[in-house]
């Protein structure tokens, strides 16, 4: 329940090819597969730099800021 499940996605694609024509199927088909790729590239480069700050931080959890001293 919820989900696209065959018949749906049939429909789908028989009302693109009724819209778009039978031509400009396989471009739309090429764009969308790399918008898809670089989509998943950009999240895993996101991914991957918020790895690399979460180690950078386990590596060195003290922070550089010393409180001020009292002076008489």
């Amino acid at each position: 329940m919820g989900g696209i499940g065959g018949i749906e996605i049939f429909i789908i694609l028989v009302i693109a090819l009724v819209i778009f024509g039978p031509q400009k199927l396989p471009e739309m088909g090429r764009s969308l597969g790399k918008a898809i790729r670089e989509f998943k590239s950009a999240g895993t480069e996101l991914q991957d730099e918020l790895t690399k700050a979460a180690d950078e931080i386990d590596k060195d959890p003290e922070p550089n800021i010393k409180p001020p001293t009292k002076t008489s």
